[in-house]
């Protein structure tokens, strides 16, 4: 599709949810109590699988480019207080869960979480496993800094089961590291990942950007190549979202290097097909995949879903989330951690679950959710199972499909099986789902659609 198309579309203008969740998270309010969370938990069917994110919001250097909620320390005294703190919830969380409850999956993010020392590793693992134990199968995944890991540490997450890693690579470009604050060699990530597999991890995850300053095709093509050269199995190829007014640190990044958002998507293109070409599979619109990875036939079985990490083939109902800032995801809705440390640190030793807000589902908020996911991972939506799981009229149903479509000249199509985007229409995705989005979208400042 030519470039004057998408952008009498909107594409290169368009700030849009991720729709990592809906309601997006701007949307969250006061409804949702520490005693509503504990209830929820309650609630749980006993035996039942879920999921489990730890969120460790320290790093030894702050990157420039990291939006992320997290704050810097050179001492490892906070990130072994934090984890004190972290066992307090996980405490409070054994003390609420019904009987005979396992994990699916399991995630340590941040941050930095491979910043805590090994003992620290093997004490918060031992802590959260005696809780909920690892189900058959589950996958127990952390996020590396390369440039913040040794071989102790990595030992300690073998021992403790880490199965999945994932490492950040952004681009191995030296002027655009330093440009963005993150210096990591191509050779210290190679070493590292083949540390990694050196002790039987199975699996290894990289995320790589697109959008970054200085950034060419010819750049971003001899960085996508070095990456396949580490044969992760799966990737994550994210755009930037350059937002210094939400971000601060992003002020040392210079504005006039960013590329335009035409630029972008010829970057995104030009990764898209090295990984293509390579035998990747592509999952959604950001992810790749080896055809043996769990996304890949997750996509292929229609079992793909997506979560606060982006896609994922984790089909638990429930995913809680322990630290600060961290969302929980339950049938009945959305719930968050307090995000600052010393709160959070505040709330969990007096007792009480962090949570600071969050959002009750409505039925309307279910079924725009299953719509925009269907758009997000498959590219389309079942009529059939849509009437089939949810209380809506055909007519009705025809109506949004009818209204969602009238604004993308045919690229968002009707038919008797549902609502389909052709594959020239993929760029505009998350537009085509904002169509659903029933709430206020002043309310927040997203990223670029590209």
């Amino acid at each position: 599709m030519s470039d004057s198309q998408l952008a009498r579309l909107g594409l290169f203008d368009a700030r849009v949810p991720r729709y990592t969740s809906y309601p997006t998270a701007p949307h969250f309010g006061a409804s949702v109590t520490p005693d509503l969370f504990a209830s929820w938990i309650r609630a749980i069917p006993p035996g039942a699988e879920i999921s489990l994110y730890l969120h460790v919001p320290f790093c030894r250097r702050l990157c420039w480019f990291c939006a992320c909620r997290t704050q810097g320390t050179s001492s490892d005294a906070p990130v072994r207080a934090y984890v004190q703190t972290l066992k307090a919830e996980i405490a409070l969380l054994k003390a609420n869960l019904p009987a005979g409850v396992r994990l699916s999956r399991l995630h340590w993010g941040g941050g930095t979480p491979t910043m805590m020392p090994p003992d620290d590793i093997a004490d918060l693992a031992d802590t959260i496993l005696d809780a909920v134990p690892l189900g058959p199968g589950a996958e127990f995944s952390v996020e590396i800094d390369p440039g913040e890991i040794d071989a102790a540490r990595l030992d300690a997450l073998a021992a403790a089961g880490m199965n999945r890693a994932s490492i950040g690579v952004q681009d191995f470009d030296p002027t655009i590291q330093a440009t963005i604050g993150r210096e990591q060699s191509y050779d210290l990530t190679r070493d590292v990942a083949m540390e990694i597999r050196a002790r039987g991890v199975r699996s290894l995850n990289a995320d790589i950007l697109y959008g970054l300053p200085h950034q060419t095709q010819a750049r971003v093509s001899d960085s996508v190549q070095k990456l396949l050269s580490l044969t992760p199995d799966r990737v994550a190829l994210y755009g930037y979202a350059h937002v210094p007014w939400m971000s601060r640190r992003q002020q040392m990044i210079p504005s006039d290097a960013i590329p335009t958002p035409e630029e972008r998507l010829r970057l995104f293109e030009t990764a898209r097909r090295l990984f293509l070409w390579d035998g990747y599979r592509e999952i959604g619109i950001d992810h790749f995949a080896r055809p043996e990875d769990g996304l890949a036939t997750a996509q292929a079985a229609g079992r793909l879903r997506r979560n606060f990490q982006g896609y994922t083939d984790d089909t638990a109902p429930v995913l809680i989330g322990l630290g600060a800032s961290s969302i929980s995801r339950f049938p009945q809705g959305f719930a968050q951690n307090v995000s600052g440390t010393s709160d959070y640190t505040k709330a969990v030793r007096s007792g009480v679950f962090p949570t600071h807000r969050g959002h009750v589902f409505t039925d309307d908020d279910r079924l725009r959710a299953r719509l925009i996911e269907a758009l997000m991972c498959d590219f389309a939506v079942s009529r059939a199972e849509i009437l089939r799981d949810f209380d809506i009229a055909p007519d009705r149903l025809e109506q949004m499909f009818q209204a969602a479509a009238a604004g993308f000249e045919g690229l968002l199509r009707v038919t008797d099986d549902g609502l389909f985007i052709l594959p020239e229409g993929r760029p505009l995705t998350r537009m085509m789902a904002r169509a659903f989005d029933a709430y206020d979208q002043t309310r927040a400042q997203h990223s670029a659609a590209i």
